[in-house]
């Protein structure tokens, strides 16, 4: 969710002020693009996976401080709500067994941290299907002021409820008084630095994809006890964090969570839409000066840009980092669920690091052939259909997305990470888990709907097969397995 952010409150100069400082960051950013102040020699890439807390009944639990004290490692971090963690894997270049080194941390660190935390265990899964209304509340909102602000410039910039209304195999309608229901949403996020010049197409190569990459690795089928869509993740998190009413939505004010409407050119053009289409939640002022700290041959941190950044949720969001002394950027996919297990978070972030290298750096890119329109459609279908949709390539046209993945995608996915100097028994390992699910035709999302039917089909209630199914996934998460392997009978 961010940086910390102390309790405050904000007068209308201070929302003047920092517009004026965004402004202004985006004059120096644009300065350090044209001066090539940006590392990217040897490009880093990162992995962060939000997590829930269960306790011995299946049900989440609201111990995430007692969580983070017991675990006492630096890479958890607190989330929204008191159920959610997060761990954020040291960053690493992807040659040489680096996508290996991500998924041993991270087993290492999920094991660690279960056998440090009393009474809660962890679980890796986009939306826990045993959550209630009754836990989005605002009593279970984790303890850092930055929640309870940005919950507050939320409601206030709607000015009224907030109004939860999914269609999908069953209806969704909840009205909640917080942004809590945001929460349920867990998902992985994986950062690849480039260069300036490569950012615009590392970030449209990313958008072209990203129907396909929620489609294969769809993992929330369940919200609240209803079944809705296949990645039912994506319009909770949309709806959960709408900073509009319906009269701003029918004048065709953009949303927060948010596909994009466009192919871009430049880094500066994310930035600078940002600015202009949404207004600050969190008008937070410093004192920096970043053209003077440029100026006097300084990195500058840009504070209001990046916090202004970090409350617009792209699903492929640029990241300006000052970290080590010499600024770098970042695409940051936010497409992904969180698990089912450890290796396919890794199988999917190999395939999503893959297929955007490989495009990027093409003779003929592919957003040269897509409609950007035809690009946010697959999203859609990929978001309600999950492994059995259907989507839009150039020179192929509509086809099954396994089709798609099977004969055309994963190809260029090997040529990707070879140039991203994957060792090809490492590749092989990964991108075999996506053909095997392709061939499945089972993600997470199939799964946990198969698991709940059978259990509902043998006479158990909704509830009962939810709570059943989620102590079957636990279990297999900790196996290890990948989740085309799983058994459904």
């Amino acid at each position: 969710m961010g940086d910390d952010v102390e309790e405050q409150r904000f007068t209308r100069a201070d929302r003047t002020r920092h517009r004026e400082k965004v402004r202004a960051g985006l004059e120096v950013l644009a300065r350090m693009v044209a001066e090539d102040r940006f590392e990217a020699e040897r490009p880093m890439s990162g992995l962060e996976v939000e997590l829930n807390l269960i306790d011995d009944r299946f049900e989440p639990a609201m111990q995430n401080a007692q969580a983070l004290a017991a675990i006492a490692a630096e890479e958890f971090q607190t989330e929204l709500g008191r159920f959610n963690l997060e761990i954020n894997v040291p960053p690493r270049v992807l040659a040489d067994g680096g996508l290996s080194w991500f998924e041993d941390f991270l087993r290492r660190a999920m094991v660690e941290a279960d056998q440090k935390v009393s009474g809660a265990r962890l679980v890796i899964i986009g939306i826990l299907p045993t959550l209630r209304p009754e836990h989005a509340i605002m009593e279970n909102l984790s303890a850092n002021p930055r929640f309870a602000l940005l919950n507050e410039q939320v409601l206030q910039a709607r000015g009224e409820d907030i109004v939860i209304n999914i269609d999908g195999q069953e209806r969704l309608r909840l009205v909640s008084d917080s942004v809590m229901p945001e929460a349920a949403c867990t998902s992985t996020q994986v950062h690849l630095q480039v260069s300036p010049d490569d950012f615009a197409p590392y970030w449209n190569a990313a958008q072209a994809i990203a129907g396909v990459q929620v489609a294969v690795g769809a993992n929330s089928p369940y919200v609240f006890g209803r079944r809705l869509v296949d990645e039912s993740r994506v319009p909770l998190f949309l709806q959960a964090s709408d900073t509009r009413s319906d009269d701003l939505k029918a004048q065709g004010v953009r949303p927060r969570v948010w596909f994009g409407e466009r192919w871009i050119s430049s880094v500066h053009d994310l930035f600078e839409e940002n600015s202009r289409f949404f207004a600050p939640l969190l008008p937070v002022i410093t004192d920096e000066d970043p053209a003077a700290v440029l100026d006097a041959g300084g990195t500058p941190r840009l504070d209001e840009l990046q916090l202004h950044n970090g409350t617009v949720y792209r699903w492929n969001r640029p990241v300006y980092d000052p970290a080590g002394g010499k600024p770098h950027l970042r695409v940051e996919n936010r497409v992904l669920p969180a698990g089912p297990t450890v290796v396919d978070v890794l199988a999917n972030a190999a395939f999503f690091a893959g297929l955007v290298r490989a495009l990027a750096e093409a003779d003929r890119p592919v957003w040269t052939q897509l409609d950007f329109r035809t690009a946010a459609a697959n999203f859609e279908s990929g978001v309600r259909h999950g492994i059995l949709s259907e989507v839009v390539w150039p020179g192929v046209g509509e086809v099954p997305v396994t089709d798609l993945v099977l004969r055309k995608l994963l190809p260029i996915a090997y040529d990707g990470l070879r140039r991203w100097r994957v060792p090809a028994d490492e590749a092989d390992r990964l991108l075999g888990i996506i053909e095997k699910r392709c061939l499945s035709r089972v993600n997470g999302a199939t799964w946990q709907t198969a698991a709940v039917t059978r259990r509902e089909e043998a006479g158990d209630d909704r509830d009962t097969a939810l709570h059943g199914m989620l102590a079957e996934y636990r279990d297999l998460m900790a196996a290890g397995d990948p989740v085309h392997s799983w058994p459904v009978d």
